[in-house]
């Protein structure tokens, strides 16, 4: 039985008094609102009508149920719409992880997107690893790398771009590298994220290069390695959302120009396809368009199973 269409038949019925009137307005048989009726009684387990050939009349159970069946239409009402206006644009909250260079980024970039959808609400989540999803109550997540759940759907928005630098008090005292493989002779800062990250690739005129390195400080935080950095520390692997204003100020130098980090593909990813409301398109569209917007992040001609083999070579906790 549909609940709310029976709690309309009912109170339509009670404000006319008859079946057959009420028949008459929905275009159907007096005997099929008799039966709408008839299962709310059944429903309740109690008597709501007096029937008889001239008049329907309300039982004393009919003339309570009315004002709680108005209420719950009213709700359901609200409801209806309430979804309605969901569907039709984007409003209520999203909850989006990202890794904490981007995080930081966002947070003076979003004021495009809320100022563009006044009921939308973005509740930004800074994690240096990754999620569960579903766990954790996010919508989306920005990710780095391969993306090996294959229960989640992924979105390509870009590709990292990173700067091997180091502060230039920490240079005074050593020799500049030339070549990755010099590397050995320096303090590394170590971003430690998934594992066993003392590996550092980079892109050369040979093809991808894979050198180890050593230090003896490490974090699992973007940031904390940066300060590091900025300290003295040694040399360090950055986003260039982090290291672009430290370079142009001096605070950091960039190292070994000729040898790149290799770039990593960066993906959105969400639990389901299925039903995906309109905040979420939203802000997926909002993270594909900026990263389309700046040069050091949108799509490149890098080799994605060099990519894949990168991320292969180091135990993780998660892809």
């Amino acid at each position: 039985m549909d609940l709310i269409a029976a709690l309309r038949t009912f109170l339509r019925v009670a404000e006319t008094g008859s079946f057959s009137a009420v028949a008459t307005e929905r275009g159907i048989t007096q005997p099929a609102i008799s039966r709408q009726v008839s299962a709310l009684e059944e429903q309740f387990g109690a008597r709501l009508v007096h029937r008889s050939t001239r008049a329907v009349t309300l039982t004393d159970e009919g003339r309570d149920l009315i004002l709680a069946a108005q209420q719950l239409l009213d709700a359901a009402e609200a409801l209806q719409h309430s979804v309605s206006r969901r569907r039709q644009g984007p409003v209520g909250r999203v909850r989006l992880s990202v890794p904490v260079p981007l995080g930081l980024h966002l947070s003076s970039q979003l004021s495009k997107l809320l100022d563009q959808y006044r009921e939308l609400s973005i509740d930004l989540v800074l994690r240096d690893g990754t999620s569960d999803l579903v766990e954790d109550g996010l919508d989306l997540e920005v990710r780095v790398g391969p993306i090996a759940d294959s229960a989640l759907i992924a979105r390509r928005i870009g590709w990292t771009k990173s700067f091997v630098v180091a502060a230039p008090r920490y240079l005074r005292s050593r020799s500049i590298p030339n070549h990755p493989r010099d590397l050995k002779d320096h303090d590394c800062i170590v971003y430690h994220r998934w594992g066993e990250d003392n590996v550092w690739w980079f892109s050369s005129p040979e093809g991808e290069l894979s050198v180890p390195v050593h230090g003896r400080f490490r974090a699992n935080n973007a940031e904390a390695v940066r300060r590091a950095a900025l300290d003295g520390l040694g040399v360090a692997q950055l986003s260039h959302l982090m290291a672009e204003d430290d370079l142009r100020a001096g605070r950091l130098q960039a190292l070994l120009p000729d040898f790149p980090p290799l770039r990593v593909p960066l993906s959105v990813v969400y639990p389901s396809r299925r039903n995906l409301p309109p905040r979420t398109r939203a802000v997926i569209e909002f993270l594909a368009e900026l990263f389309r917007a700046d040069p050091a992040t949108r799509d490149t001609e890098s080799d994605p199973a060099s990519c894949v083999k990168m991320l292969k070579a180091r135990p993780r906790r998660d892809q």
